[in-house]
């Protein structure tokens, strides 16, 4: 293990062009690429099943009504989150090659699950429940697993391009996902040259859904093959976890005192996002309705190739804008890419056209890549080694109650202004969500001087 790893970031090293930043990851361990296998390729398999997971429960699918989908969608997906706070422990504990294994065995069972469901009859509600509660709690182990891994598999010079880099892989995996599924899904013709056409294999969301099976099985076998103990043993630049002479007489009550839950600055900070949040949300639990009741078939049978505007957009400015502003004040770059969050869905107020439509998805994925992944490095920064699982599933808990607590109204909202059947108003639904959405950036604004004052004392991360 090299001194580097727990050493404060040199002039030198904070000195290093993008250029040399992007050559040092690029050399990066086995390890790095291993753990980013899994980011890349669950990122295929998730977002595949969340993007149409409200087609496949609703009254189209397996028949729950608009507002027993919103709550099934917003539940798995908070659950997600929720699993996260005690999977960061897990993590921690059985280290990161280990709780990648279960994870996945887990999150297998439950899209097999999942997927069969409509094979249940009249009780492929509750499979599909199943299903989605396997998936929930193998995620919630996974994601933080993740985030250990590449702190233990990258070092200071490296960290911010590298948090960068894990977001923009996965949404690589989402921008695959975005162009394979609809020509799985639908029979449509994609491409017509006279000489020459594609057609979709027609093959439904239930072919989407088996697809994605398939590539958690290789994620798994992959994983299991390539990611020995003795490749986790040499390639780490952290230690899993460090021990002290005076960790082993602490309490569950003074652990509890050293989380981040103490600080006032850092309870704000997290919980002012949740409005900026719910944007995320409406992303799974009501843009896909809102597209296929909205628009035209054309525009629909490629609604995912539409959304994966916003993945490659991630994808080729998320590690640029980290690598780019790496030493600009955290709360700056936040207030400026939750404002652009917040005020865009107001370009949907007019009503729908595809125009509007691919706007909204472009602009809101510009202001997601400038503030995204600086969250996940400063709650790595503010985390001790060895505890980095525990801080980023304890620091979830607001996108936890995003994701619930949209769930609880986003199908009421679309049965009223966007029902399957009957007169639209899309609009007015949209103008107020940004309404909502717009404390997040109001709120750093206003306590900007006092948080600042806070992040002085912590090296001005």
């Amino acid at each position: 293990m090299s001194d580097e790893t727990t050493a404060p970031a040199t002039e030198e090293t904070e000195d290093l062009t993008l250029k040399e930043n992007f050559r040092l990851l690029l050399k990066a361990s086995k390890g790095f690429w291993l753990v980013n296998q899994i980011n890349f390729l669950d990122g295929i398999a998730y977002f595949g099943i969340l993007m149409l997971l409200t087609r496949y429960l609703g009254p189209s699918g397996l028949g729950m009504t608009d507002q027993l989908t919103g709550f099934s969608v917003s539940l798995y997906t908070g659950l997600v989150t929720l699993f996260m706070f005690g999977g960061g422990f897990v993590s921690d504990r059985l280290g990161v090659r280990r709780a990648l294994t279960w994870s996945l065995i887990v999150i297998g069972a439950g899209r097999v699950i999942l997927t069969a469901a409509p094979a249940f009859s009249e009780t492929s509600h509750i499979a599909a429940w199943t299903g989605l509660m396997l998936m929930a709690l193998g995620t919630g182990v996974m994601q933080p697993a993740l985030y250990a891994g590449i702190k233990e598999y990258t070092d200071p010079r490296t960290a911010t391009i590298g948090y960068g880099l894990l977001y923009s892989i996965m949404n690589l995996g989402i921008v695959a996902e975005s162009f394979i599924s609809p020509l799985i899904r639908s029979d449509a013709t994609f491409l017509n040259l006279g000489f020459m056409e594609i057609v979709g294999l027609g093959w439904g969301i239930n072919g989407v859904y088996w697809t994605a099976v398939a590539i958690t099985g290789l994620m798994l076998l992959v994983h299991i093959t390539f990611f020995t103990k003795k490749i986790e043993d040499n390639d780490r630049t952290v230690a899993a976890k460090e021990t002290d002479e005076n960790e082993t007489g602490k309490t569950w009550i003074d652990k509890l005192k050293e989380l981040p839950f103490a600080d006032p600055r850092f309870m704000f900070f997290i919980f002012i996002l949740l409005p900026v949040r719910t944007i995320f949300a409406h992303d799974f639990l009501t843009v896909p309705d809102y597209v296929f009741r909205c628009f035209p078939e054309a525009v629909s049978a490629k609604y995912e190739w539409i959304h994966g505007m916003n993945p490659l957009i991630i994808v080729i400015f998320v590690p640029t804008i980290a690598a780019l502003t790496r030493k600009k004040k955290i709360i700056d770059m936040m207030i400026i890419g939750t404002a652009i969050t917040a005020t865009i869905p107001f370009i949907l107020g007019p009503g729908p056209a595809l125009w509007t439509l691919l706007t909204y998805v472009t602009i809101y994925s510009f202001g997601e890549a400038v503030w995204s992944s600086r969250f996940l490095e400063y709650v790595a920064d503010l985390a001790p080694a060895g505890r980095v699982g525990a801080y980023m599933g304890l620091a979830g808990i607001p996108w936890f109650m995003a994701k619930f607590t949209t769930g609880l109204y986003s199908g009421s909202m679309l049965a009223r202004f966007v029902p399957e059947t009957g007169p639209h108003n899309s609009g007015t639904m949209w103008v107020i969500y940004a309404c909502m959405a717009l404390i997040s950036p109001v709120g750093l604004i206003l306590a900007k001087p006092w948080l600042i004052k806070g992040v002085k004392a912590k090296g001005e991360k």
